[in-house]
């Protein structure tokens, strides 16, 4: 259930739009806050609220980067994968987030604190190599600034 500070935000916002179908993200977006991920409740909900179809709110979901269909854990690692970063080493550093987190791209760690996913650009190509972690993006990566990213996000509670 979406919570009811949300839903009124969310109904208000729709009410006063000339074109409310253009909330369809942001309405995704605070469904997927509430809920840790679009589940298919969230996305029957969006489609209610916005007088769409579920299928017109799962083709926009899959088209977006950052709204996630599945479960993700608590950080959401995007490593940029475009070819400034993977000019400026993204594939060595890749290889070793996996290797770190004990994962591969896509999946999360068991203890649901890390997931790994792959960003066409995230526009930070003058500090390539990238990554994005939640909303916060790092560059210049190396091993030992990841370890430290790793570690200092490790140690939140």
């Amino acid at each position: 259930m979406l919570p009811s500070a949300v839903k009124t935000e969310l109904e208000r916002r729709i009410a006063e739009a000339d074109h409310p179908k253009e909330l369809v993200v942001d309405v995704m977006m605070a469904c997927q806050a509430a809920y840790g991920y679009l589940s298919d409740e969230a996305v029957a909900i969006a489609a209610g609220m916005l007088d769409m179809t579920p299928l017109e709110i799962e083709e926009l979901a899959t088209f977006y980067n950052y709204i996630y269909r599945e479960p993700v854990g608590r950080y959401v690692i995007h490593i940029c994968d475009s070819v400034v970063c993977w000019m400026e080493g993204y594939i060595p550093l890749r290889d070793y987030l996996c290797q770190t987190l004990g994962i591969e791209m896509g999946e999360t760690t068991p203890d649901g604190r890390f997931t790994l996913l792959p960003a066409c650009c995230l526009g930070y190509c003058d500090r390539a190599p990238a990554m994005m972690v939640n909303k916060r993006v790092y560059g210049f990566l190396t091993p030992e600034k990841i370890d430290a990213i790793i570690d200092e996000l490790s140690s939140e509670e």
